[in-house]
């Protein structure tokens, strides 16, 4: 049996939303152990001056919980 606990990232890329998501988990994989499901819950713009300045996604991580 194992338990899983669910935390929420916000990754940011100045290229793309995949960037964003990918940094967010590779950046929470550092300190975390054992990682296991990454959801994407949203996708936003950040806008400076009329331009796209960067990406951001909004991921879930799941990871096993140890005691």
């Amino acid at each position: 049996m194992s338990v899983y606990k669910i935390i929420e990232l916000v990754g940011s890329s100045p290229t793309s939303w995949e960037d964003a998501a990918k940094l967010a988990v590779e950046t929470a994989s550092q300190s975390l152990k054992d990682l296991r499901v990454a959801e994407v819950k949203e996708l936003d713009l950040k806008i400076e001056d009329g331009k796209v300045t960067a990406y951001r996604a909004k991921v879930s991580v799941s990871f096993k919980y140890e005691k």
